[in-house]
């Protein structure tokens, strides 16, 4: 069985398809804190995340998936979408 946060070959194949490239550990990891921020305060606090992080953050911001900086975080509907689908497949148990 595998542990939660656990980077999977499903989740690096499914990254693939969804987002062009296969994620690590680091960026499925972010997932789940990016989507605790925008269903809050959708402000990212800065002491919670590493420079490794902000360089997901960036390419994600390169790429169009989110806008804004550290405060009034924003995200696109698609990624949203496909963000939950990673994030459920590395933390959420479905039977």
């Amino acid at each position: 069985m595998t542990r939660r946060g656990m980077l999977t070959e499903e989740i690096k194949t499914r990254s693939k398809e969804l987002l062009g490239y296969e994620i690590d550990t680091i960026e499925l990891r972010l997932m789940p804190y990016i989507l605790y921020v925008m269903m809050n305060e959708q402000r990212i606090d800065p002491r919670r995340i590493n420079q490794e992080e902000r360089d997901i953050l960036s390419k994600w911001r390169k790429a169009g998936h989110i806008e804004g900086g550290a405060s009034d975080l924003a995200i696109t509907e698609e990624f949203w979408n496909i963000i939950c689908e990673i994030a459920q497949m590395g933390y959420v148990d479905i039977e």
